[in-house]
């Protein structure tokens, strides 16, 4: 048995140390922040790999992170649920990269008025104020602790240490290759949508529509390097308007909430182990997607 203490209590910071805790470490988690004050309680989420590299690796882990997260959903764990949708183009293209992860793919012409092709699938959507919750839980019944406690660098810890600190790591570990990718989000009424939509025709501008229980998360934006967690009206009518011409059923729901969340983009996924760290952070857009392949890994390495 490992005594770990794992940085950052984030999605990926808690799935690592649940999958810790079930290999027999002892583990403690310390955040600066603690759920729902994170990074990963903005996200919408859908299983979808997104501004995250190399792709090789991502493959592999989004594939175990979907394995796990449909395993989740026929447990009924809280907030994981399996849900049909399209990702759409306005033009042919090829199957997408990553398919190599989805069980079934399905190209679908003509999937809106305005678009050639679209690849549907059913992937999970991970509701995040009731999913967080739930994996923190798992790791207090594994025997693990979570604590807010502000780490300024390594040199405050002994032992193992998990980095799984996302953004922080600029100057935790001093990463200047990381990099802010600001999101801006709109929560919209549940008026009956019960599929995912995604349209990356626009790369600066994602459009995607994601149904939840209580809500249905709207978006988003791609702003390279701002940090401004202010949310911005006119960005938001953009966001209204691309989303509700994807899907119409949304012209009449009403806006109850908005959020901006920075993702931790880095040119690669940061995943290695260093002497007594093992670093784990850069998922960019992709935290969720990758959260349970990159904590086996991590695992692996302890």
């Amino acid at each position: 048995m490992t005594e770990v203490t794992v940085v950052g209590a984030g999605v990926i910071g808690l799935s690592c140390a649940a999958r810790l805790l079930e290999a027999g470490h002892a583990v403690r988690v310390v955040g600066r922040d603690l759920p729902p004050d994170v990074t990963s309680a903005v996200a919408a989420a859908v299983w979808y790999p997104y501004l995250a590299e190399p792709r090789d690796r991502v493959t592999g882990w989004s594939a175990t992170t979907l394995a796990e997260f449909t395993a989740l959903a026929a447990r009924g764990v809280d907030g994981v649920v399996m849900t049909p949708g399209t990702e759409i183009f306005r033009e042919s293209v090829p199957e997408p990269w990553w398919t190599s992860a989805v069980p079934a793919v399905e190209r679908v012409l003509g999937p809106r008025p305005g678009y050639a092709e679209g690849w549907s699938f059913v992937s999970p959507v991970i509701e995040m104020p009731l999913y967080l919750p739930w994996l923190a839980a798992r790791v207090r019944e594994l025997g693990g602790t979570v604590e807010q406690r502000t780490v300024a660098s390594l040199d405050e810890l002994d032992g193992t240490v998990v980095n799984a600190t996302g953004l922080g790591a600029r100057e935790f570990v001093g990463d200047t290759t990381m990099e802010p990718v600001r999101g801006q989000v709109v929560y919209l009424e549940q008026v009956g949508v019960d599929r995912w939509w995604i349209d990356d025709n626009d790369l600066r501008n994602p459009t995607y529509v994601v149904p939840r229980s209580r809500d249905i998360v709207v978006g988003g934006t791609e702003d390279h390097g701002a940090e401004d967690l202010t949310t911005d009206p006119a960005t938001e009518d953009a966001i209204l308007a691309r989303a509700r011409a994807l899907v119409p059923e949304l012209a009449d729901a009403k806006v109850i909430g908005r959020n901006v969340g920075l993702r931790p983009s880095r040119p690669t996924v940061r995943l290695e182990r260093e002497g007594d760290v093992i670093h784990c952070y850069g998922h960019g857009g992709a935290g969720v997607t990758l959260s349970w392949g990159c904590a086996d890994e991590v695992a692996t390495l302890v």
